[in-house]
């Protein structure tokens, strides 16, 4: 990306847009955190960010469909034996 002052605040929308929608679609993470679904989500979110500003949205998800499903497979809470989370 080609990034000038004057498009600060248009990524950073594009990047606040990009976090609801793949905390959406895959469940809770921390955009700043470490751990390893932490970073699949940077990175999807990154990757969304891309596709929004080079106008080709509607190619990110079957692009990134197989991340976005392990991204939400990896976020589902954990069902211990007795049925409780």
């Amino acid at each position: 990306m080609h990034i000038s002052h004057n498009e600060d605040s248009n990524l950073k929308q594009l990047l606040s847009f990009s976090i609801t929608a793949i905390k959406s679609s895959c469940g809770e993470f921390d955009i700043y955190g470490e751990k390893n679904t932490d970073i699949r989500g940077k990175e999807l979110v990154f990757e969304r960010t891309r596709y929004a500003y080079n106008d080709a949205l509607e190619y990110f998800e079957d692009n990134f469909l197989s991340e976005i499903t392990s991204l939400g497979l990896s976020l589902l809470p954990e069902v211990k034996d007795d049925g409780s989370v």
